[in-house]
């Protein structure tokens, strides 16, 4: 029974091995946090996040921390989904996600679901520093409860940077606790899944993809910079992620 709080960090490091493919000079976990290199393509690393125990519990303080340098491609999944949990220790959990994209870098980010259980209280932060000449592909994936119960208390943000300059800063609240009308009409709507899709282009500087609503109750917005940002809502997991691929197919 953990009657503390645990403080994990993961760090990925992903550079171009200067045979046309990318090579891991860093790859560590600790304690809950264990990425592993599964089999890539001839260009692209591919790591998959394990969770080696459960978590994150009240008091834990996670994060990832992944850096692609100029030209290195990689991909990143996850093995299970992410179940938030109460735990013994008192106060709010963390999970700090920092994903640095180089020039002409590449990362693909597509972790399974966070799911926030009955009595949990957690916060997740993501930041992404983008270069000019970087690509990025990012989901994000929130269920409010498991079957038949209430969720916990969850606040998400997620925050983008390209070139230096600030594109998106976002923040969710659901659950116990949070601003009143997270579950109304103009939030959620009694839904219980939420999720982002971030994709950052070069080339959408100049020729985004336009404003739209999307099937499914998604929304495509334009950001301010080369990129874009899909958030859906559904009413569960299953719906939530047929969305998100279609959007991500959609935009190409």
């Amino acid at each position: 029974m953990r009657t503390h709080g645990v403080r994990a960090t993961a760090r990925i490091v992903a550079r171009r091995d200067g045979r046309g493919g990318t090579s891991l000079p860093v790859l560590e976990g600790e304690g809950p946090l264990a990425p592993r290199r599964t089999r890539g393509g001839a260009a692209e690393a591919r790591v998959v996040l394990v969770g080696a125990m459960s978590g994150p519990l009240g008091g834990d303080r996670f994060a990832v921390r992944a850096t692609v340098e100029p030209g290195a491609r990689l991909r990143v999944s996850s093995a299970a989904a992410t179940i938030a949990l109460p735990g013994q220790a008192k106060g709010e959990a963390h999970y700090d996600v920092r994903l640095d994209i180089e020039d002409d870098g590449e990362l693909v980010w597509l972790p399974e679901q966070l799911i926030s259980a009955a009595g949990s209280d957690l916060r997740v932060t993501t930041r992404v520093e983008a270069a000019p000449g970087a690509r990025v592909t990012l989901r994000e994936e929130q269920v409010l409860g498991r079957y038949g119960e209430e969720p916990g208390r969850l606040t998400s943000r997620l925050v983008l940077r390209s070139g230096g300059r600030l594109v998106l800063d976002q923040e969710l609240a659901c659950g116990p606790g949070a601003p009143g009308g997270w579950d109304g009409p103009a939030v959620l709507g009694g839904r219980r899944a939420v999720g982002q899709l971030l994709v950052v282009r070069p080339e959408f500087e100049s020729a985004a993809p336009r404003a739209r609503l999307l099937g499914g109750g998604a929304t495509l917005v334009p950001l301010a910079g080369p990129a874009v940002l899909v958030t859906a809502v559904a009413a569960d997991a299953r719906l939530l992620r047929r969305v998100l691929d279609e959007a991500l197919t959609a935009i190409g």
